[in-house]
């Protein structure tokens, strides 16, 4: 099987391009300046190039406008890279026949459950990222039923980029070892190793039995920012009485932020998988991979 990765340089990406070597699969990662994914015939002949003689290949499209706060003020730009290019990449994955894994967000929900959501929730983005996220979703949905996957994410990190856990682990050893940190804890979702993730993505993408459609890639438990914060902490030796519980309205951000983004897993048992495991199992994964 051959695959695309799309926006390699990313952090998730990195992360599905390091499963797939250890698997020895062939990979053509694309970033930026390799794949503009709003040229439609880049695009095509970057999918078309996937078809060899163990079928048609697999997209895994990492590529996105992820600055949260700056899609606010351009959210014709977000919408471009979240949904316009994602079509042409849907549309390239139809008429070729290849797999479609595309990757999306929480952030198309409103926030105000809760329970966790389903994966055929009704959506209400409260922000131009989320919109535009949703358009991805929709394109993939509309233009490749046959084999289009949404993989929706949340609460990202990983070894690579930044991530609210690093933005963690770095401060706990900058403010030394009596300074505080004040933490939003009226937020609550699911913290999800970046490594996990992609093992996922491509777990889904060789189950032939999975129904296309929405699924919901994060890891399962759920907490805060100020109860992520603390398990930072703990990980990497630090004291987690140095975190101290605040609220949003402490913090505030040009994109409103939904209060509650914990995803249900249902889906996965109709691919024949398991979701991602707890998030702090998950969290300690990470501590012990930095070494």
């Amino acid at each position: 099987m051959r695959w695309l990765v799309t926006g390699a340089g990313g952090m998730l990406a990195l992360d599905v391009r390091a499963v797939l070597a250890e698997q020895g699969e062939q990979v053509d990662a694309r970033d930026r300046a390799g794949l503009d994914v709003l040229d439609p015939d880049a695009v095509q002949d970057a999918v078309s190039a996937l078809a060899g003689p163990h079928g048609p290949g697999v997209v895994v499209n990492c590529a996105a406008w992820t600055d949260v706060d700056g899609a606010e003020v351009h959210e014709a730009e977000a919408t471009r890279v979240n949904g316009e290019a994602v079509a042409l990449i849907a549309a390239a994955c139809a008429q070729t026949g290849a797999r479609l894994l595309h990757v999306s967000t929480d952030y198309v929900f409103a926030g105000d459950g809760t329970l966790p959501y389903g994966e055929d929730d009704p959506t209400a983005p409260l922000n131009a990222y989320g919109r535009s996220k949703l358009a991805g979703e929709q394109a993939v949905l509309r233009l490749h039923p046959e084999a289009g996957y949404v993989v929706r994410t949340a609460w990202l990190y990983g070894e690579h980029g930044r991530s609210f856990v690093s933005t963690m682990a770095r401060l706990a050893r900058e403010k030394g070892p009596d300074g505080t940190l004040d933490v939003v804890d009226d937020q609550r979702g699911q913290p999800t190793w970046s490594r996990d993730l992609a093992s996922q993505l491509v777990a889904l993408a060789r189950a032939e039995q999975a129904p296309p459609g929405v699924y919901h890639g994060t890891s399962s438990g759920e907490t805060t920012w100020f109860g992520l914060a603390r398990a930072v902490f703990e990980e990497l030796g630090h004291d987690p009485e140095r975190v101290r519980p605040t609220t949003s309205d402490k913090f505030v951000r040009p994109a409103p932020r939904p209060a509650y983004s914990v995803l249900g897993h249902e889906r996965w048992a109709a691919a024949g998988l398991a979701p991602i495991r707890d998030w702090r199992e998950a969290l300690s994964g990470w501590a012990a991979a930095r070494g």
